[in-house]
């Protein structure tokens, strides 16, 4: 039995963690394409936007997650979105997405952030009961509005 390890990423971690971000856009719907997946993770690495987890089952990159820190102006205080979260299908069941998900709220914790919070698609049944399992609690409270800014390309 293969043991799963979870440690935040560093920059040598970027072309497993580019394979899995692309694995991660084509699980919600978008083309693959590896060379803009990488160039998006470099530079959140470059500007320090982004915390990274990976996760590996012995030697083999298995599935990632992605915080960005931001604040809540209510509470005065730090806080954590978890935009990002994947496991390859092959190592789903195995808790992986859980021990990534730890990672993260103990990184947040360890910060002093208040909250970390995150998003998922009304569909994504699976991670629902995963959340929930885990003591996540759905939002009752507000709505989620999203504004897309057209394309000047």
């Amino acid at each position: 039995m293969s043991t799963i390890t979870i440690r935040q990423a560093v920059l040598s971690d970027l072309e497993a963690l580019a394979m899995l971000f692309d694995g991660y856009r084509q699980f919600y719907g978008r083309a693959s394409d590896l060379h803009a997946a990488r160039e998006f993770l470099l530079e959140r690495f470059n500007h320090d936007e982004s915390v990274l987890f990976i996760a590996h089952e012995g030697n083999n990159p298995v599935g990632f997650t992605q915080l960005y820190p931001s604040f809540s102006s209510v509470s005065l205080a730090r806080i954590f979105v978890l935009n990002d979260l994947f496991v390859y299908e092959h190592a789903r069941r195995k808790g992986v997405a859980s021990k990534l998900m730890t990672a993260a709220i103990d990184y947040a914790s360890f910060l002093g952030a208040v909250r970390v919070s995150l998003s998922t698609a009304t569909t994504n049944e699976a991670a629902q009961r995963l959340y929930q399992s885990a003591g996540w609690k759905r939002d009752e409270q507000f709505f989620v509005y999203h504004f897309t800014i057209p394309s000047t390309l």
